[in-house]
């Protein structure tokens, strides 16, 4: 995954390191991945919520993204697993394309590996940021 600068509320990161540790403790099969997380929200800044830069994919972000490859467009959202559902287009945060959207910023470029090698998205836009919208506790 890129080294970026991932900005996190405090809220975010603790309901975060909980879904991690309840999935860890069930010993959940994709424990490299959720590693990954764990490694991105360490390095995380964590933040107020009014200082998360606007064109930052957070929890709950609506973003469009392109494929690099193919130059698909897609809108999604950041959610927690418990609310996740392709047909809403609701992407889990524990979905390796989740993970590696946290804390990425509009015009930047995301890879997250798949059993084919890695695949690369460019996020073209923010459009709804929770902490932009003043929608602190979603």
């Amino acid at each position: 995954m890129n080294q970026r600068e991932i900005y996190i509320t405090e809220f975010d990161l603790a309901r975060l390191r909980d879904v991690l540790r309840a999935r860890t403790s069930v010993g959940a099969r994709d424990r490299d991945h959720l590693e990954s997380l764990e490694n991105e929200l360490d390095r995380a800044h964590v933040v107020d919520p009014s200082a998360v830069p606007h064109d930052v994919v957070t929890m709950n972000s609506q973003v469009r993204i392109e494929d690099v490859e193919t130059g698909a467009e897609n809108v999604y959202t950041l959610v927690f697993p418990s609310d996740a559902g392709i047909q809403e287009k609701k992407l889990s945060i524990l979905a390796p394309i989740g993970t590696a959207l946290l804390g990425a910023r509009a015009g930047e470029t995301v890879d997250w590996p798949v059993p084919a090698g890695v695949r690369t998205v460019r996020i073209k836009e923010v459009l709804y940021q929770p902490e932009a919208a003043g929608d602190y506790h979603l």
